[in-house]
């Protein structure tokens, strides 16, 4: 009996949908084709919602009434999307926040992080096998690159900005002589130095792999520095100069970490006739 007169309920109903969207001409009817009183229409129907609109808001793409998949996959697609952009200016707002408040610290990790990355693909470059891995070579250049690297940067590029405070063509120029002449060096001998004495060689053996290794490298970072100089004092707020220099180290930290890495120069002094 109840199955029944659910059944009979949702063929009214049917009819109803199906008169209202035929529109106004053809009237509501039951299962048995008769015209249905309007005291029973506004029983069935106490909102007054066009059930045109009602069937288009959940028509799907094959026709049938339902939600739309494409619109609901549309949805969730740009949805990730918006949660990845979030994510990322969420961490981009954190890294400017700590350089504000944490500058050294935050650029001695940030070249920590880059000096390991360059380390690890210096060995693999140059080994070609895993098994010759050398992780305390690592360590060694995570450690410069905390500890040096990156707060020597940070305090260099602010002096820079204080005695060339522009950055116009001229003033650019200017910064890039000066870190080629008085950073470059300095700082190149200053890796080669501590990273001797890491390993164990003694005053002499240093001084003989400066010798030997200092102006070379230096030769190679004037065709590969200035360039790089010109990007960072020219286009970027001093803020962010020390990021931008150690993302443009990269390739010239697998270089030098190399050198680094080459065996003692020879301390013997040739006699002469």
């Amino acid at each position: 009996m109840s199955t029944a007169f659910m059944r009979n309920v949702s063929r009214r109903c049917l009819s109803i949908g199906r008169s209202s969207l035929s529109g106004p001409s053809s009237p509501a009817t039951d299962s048995l084709g008769r015209a249905l009183p309007r005291e029973l229409l506004r029983q069935w129907m106490p909102f007054n919602v066009p059930s045109r609109h009602l069937c288009n808001q959940f028509r799907g793409s094959s026709g049938r009434v339902g939600p739309s998949i494409s619109s609901v996959s549309i949805n969730a697609n740009s949805a990730a999307a918006a949660a990845t952009k979030t994510s990322a200016r969420g961490f981009v707002s954190w890294y400017l926040g700590m350089i504000e408040s944490r500058p050294v610290l935050t650029k001695g990790v940030t070249a920590g992080l880059i000096f390991i990355a360059a380390d690890v693909s210096s060995q693999i470059i140059t080994n070609r096998s895993l098994h010759l891995y050398d992780p305390v070579r690592t360590i060694r250049m995570a450690g410069y690159g905390l500890l040096i690297s990156g707060p020597s940067l940070h305090f260099w590029f602010n002096f820079v900005s204080k005695i060339l405070p522009k950055r116009d063509l001229v003033s650019t120029l200017k910064k890039m002589v000066i870190g080629q002449t008085v950073y470059g060096p300095i700082i190149t001998a200053v890796f080669f130095s501590s990273n001797a004495a890491l390993q164990g060689e003694t005053p002499a053996e240093i001084v003989a792999r400066l010798k030997r290794d200092l102006i070379p490298t230096m030769k190679n970072g004037i065709l590969y520095w200035p360039m790089c100089d010109f990007i960072t004092f020219k286009f970027c707020p001093v803020r962010l100069q020390p990021l931008v220099s150690n993302s443009f180290s990269f390739l010239w930290t697998i270089y030098i970490t190399y050198m680094a890495s080459l065996t003692k120069a020879s301390t013997d002094k040739t006699s002469t006739d």
